[in-house]
């Protein structure tokens, strides 16, 4: 059952992926075309979500990021805690592996950016941006060009990237938040709580998780924290035995019913309305700048150093081992593909570095950023694709033996 449900994920990230990047492609014309001004307006235009009491405010960015991505990261979540009790990750060395490569992928790119900053006199404060992981992108690389690659390679690059991303959610809290609202907060750790202690009750229908969730991500918006964060936290609480009036899974359900529109509908609007970067005030100048080649190379050398680095370091040492049946050279392509920062290293970027869109400071992240994430796609890709061409070769070849 496990594999089957890997291999049907899979097959839908492998269609979604086209629909993602053609969604990003056309964000970045349209940003870049005579209906910019539109585009972003519409991005920017606050819409009210009133459920009785209850009232929300938010802008259209907002409700994509908060609102529809808080679905794809409960997905995530559940995926992963799927993989923990069942799966590839129920054994701790399988599971310690992607931890510490994300550790490393997080470490690694921020001394890279502090040595080039130092050596050629840039911003100390754009440190952080190279350290994020952007998951949406990444898989969608990943689904592209590793399709002969063995299931578990996507397993370690989510769980890695889950890391990633919380480090990255948890260093914003700490450097750049406002303020959090400790009652909506409170509230949020009470239901999770009550969540917990009566998830082991198989009575428990259907919709009392989807009640559960929306009002967990209702008090994480008034409190002012990530709802990726409590997203992922509520996965951890939803139940993966089957319940007894039907015989379902609460975790096995959700995750096959949520996973088409996550894929299908929620990553493509979220790349509609985060690709869509301006290159209006970019120049060949700047693409010299300590600030563009600090970003540029964290996200692309510090990445796969970082990544691969833990990895090796992990099995070496006897503390973790490669993701089951994958090679070396197929992990270093998952290690490119997790420096595609993106969205998260541009949110990141405007939080370090605070001012006009069109500021210097914001179009040389913007250069980094794209630069960084592009290289690392584009390698980390053909390096996949090289590695899944030579697999199938050696397969219909030798079918019993995969080389390490």
């Amino acid at each position: 059952m496990a594999r089957k449900l890997t291999l049907d994920f899979l097959k839908t990230e492998a269609g979604s992926g086209m629909v993602l990047g053609l969604a990003a492609l056309t964000a970045l014309i349209v940003a870049n075309s005579p209906l910019s001004g539109a585009y972003f307006g519409w991005l920017k235009s606050e819409q009210v979500l009133q459920v009785g009491p209850l009232i929300l405010e938010m802008s259209i960015s907002e409700w994509i990021k908060e609102g529809l991505m808080a679905v794809f990261f409960l997905v995530v979540g559940l995926e992963i805690k799927y993989e923990i009790l069942r799966g590839e990750l129920s054994d701790p060395r399988n599971l310690a592996t992607p931890v510490l490569a994300a550790a490393g992928g997080m470490i690694a790119p921020a001394l890279v950016y502090l040595a080039i900053s130092g050596l050629l006199g840039g911003p100390h404060g754009g440190w952080p941006i190279p350290l994020a992981t952007d998951i949406a992108f990444a898989l969608a690389v990943f689904a592209v060009a590793a399709r002969n690659l063995p299931s578990s390679l996507r397993v370690f690059l989510l769980t890695l990237a889950i890391v990633d991303d919380l480090g990255a959610i948890a260093l914003i809290a700490a450097l750049f938040s406002s303020g959090i609202d400790l009652p909506p907060l409170l509230g949020v750790g009470a239901l999770l709580a009550v969540g917990f202690l009566v998830a082991r009750n198989r009575k428990i229908p259907a919709p009392f998780w989807v009640l559960g969730f929306a009002m967990v991500w209702y008090l994480t918006v008034r409190a002012g924290l990530s709802t990726s964060l409590t997203a992922v936290a509520f996965a951890a609480i939803v139940p993966i035995v089957d319940r007894r009036c039907d015989g379902q899974s609460p975790l096995r359900e959700a995750m096959h019913d949520l996973h088409p529109y996550v894929a299908f509908l929620v990553l493509p609007l979220f790349a509609f309305a985060k690709a869509g970067v301006s290159f209006a005030g970019l120049s060949l100048d700047q693409m010299l700048a300590p600030l563009v080649l600090g970003v540029a190379f964290g996200l692309f050398a510090g990445k796969q150093i970082g990544v691969l680095g833990a990895a090796w370091l992990a099995s070496a040492l006897k503390v973790g081992r490669k993701p089951t049946g994958a090679t070396w050279l197929e992990l270093y392509g998952v290690s490119l593909l997790c420096g595609v920062g993106f969205t998260m290293s541009l949110f990141i970027g405007a939080l370090a570095f605070p001012g006009a869109i069109d500021s210097p400071e914001q179009i040389e992240v913007k250069l980094g950023v794209l630069l960084g994430s592009l290289l690392s796609a584009t390698v980390g890709g053909v390096v996949l694709a090289v590695a899944s061409e030579r697999r199938k070769i050696l397969a219909e070849q030798t079918p019993d033996t995969i080389p390490d």
